[in-house]
């Protein structure tokens, strides 16, 4: 392979404005392409025809013409161009897109931790999260995957495996701790409700016809919420511990008594039959699984 003379080549930005000049047979419009003044693109287009000593276009008053030699050029630049511009998009590697819904308290809860470790292994695959507590449309909204919360899925469109048991447990900070010392003391504290509002269940499993009129609470429609509020000392939170496992590790919260209480449902991934185990979208279905320890 011959070595490059380079240095015989005209500037590249020359190139670039005769070939937008030439594409458009307008300065005007090469000069908004490529982001310049309209004097600069002739300013180039001077250059390089007194670089080559040909003229390239016939200036005519209300057209700009190319001449046969300044067509035939054109043609091999663009084509030099578009090699450049294959040999780029070969050498990238593309990322493919796979699209997730959870709910908010899914992705800042349990996701959003572990995203890293997803990136690092996979770099290649854009994943989008869409974070939503509505059901998501697989054929309209661009879905290919969604984790929900639901009893046991019946559907002969979807696939569906279960991710995460839903244990809800009570918590709260170790400040609050210190105020609970007999089982009678909870139902003092100030109850975080979010939009599941287990407490009812809660206090069935302990004998109770419900929760005590007097007790004070927070609403919240999120269980995100309730556990930040919880580990900020604003009271004790009945929720999933899928969600609150590093916060516990941690010491932020602790957990109050024994009991687990479930509504009759769990996390489950869900999916159409659709998916490819082979494809990048099949590659994070396993990784989610793998994480979940399923």
């Amino acid at each position: 392979m011959s070595m490059l003379n380079l240095n015989a080549l005209p500037p590249l930005k020359s190139l670039r404005a005769f070939e937008a000049a030439a594409r458009h047979l307008n300065f005007r419009l090469a000069a908004e392409e490529l982001h310049v003044t309209q004097g600069a693109v002739a300013q180039h287009i001077r250059g390089l025809e007194a670089t080559l000593g040909v003229v390239l276009f016939q200036r005519e008053p209300r057209r700009l013409v190319l001449t046969e030699k300044g067509r035939r050029y054109h043609l091999r630049v663009r084509e030099a161009f578009e090699m450049i511009e294959q040999a780029t998009a070969d050498l990238v590697v593309k990322k493919s897109r796979v699209t997730l819904s959870v709910t908010p308290t899914f992705a800042a809860k349990w996701l959003l931790p572990r995203l890293p470790l997803f990136a690092a292994k996979y770099p290649t695959i854009d994943l989008r999260i869409q974070a939503s507590e509505g059901l998501a449309d697989f054929y309209v909204d661009g879905v290919d995957m969604a984790v929900r919360q639901m009893k046991v899925p019946a559907s002969s469109k979807l696939q569906a495996t279960l991710l995460l048991r839903h244990e809800a447990v009570v918590v709260c900070s170790p400040y609050v701790k210190r105020k609970i010392r007999v089982s009678a003391d909870l139902w003092k504290q100030r109850l975080l409700v979010d939009s599941h509002n287990l407490w009812p269940q809660l206090a069935q499993k302990r004998g109770m016809p419900g929760v005590p009129t007097s007790t004070k609470t927070i609403q919240f429609n999120q269980t995100s919420l309730a556990i930040d509020a919880a580990v900020a000392g604003h009271g004790v939170a009945l929720v999933a511990r899928c969600f609150i496992e590093s916060d516990i590790e941690q010491r932020r919260l602790v957990v109050v008594g024994r009991q687990v209480v479930n509504d009759d449902t769990d996390f489950y991934l869900v999916a159409p039959f659709s998916l490819s185990v082979g494809s990048d979208a099949g590659v994070v279905w396993s990784w989610l699984k793998e994480q979940a320890g399923v």
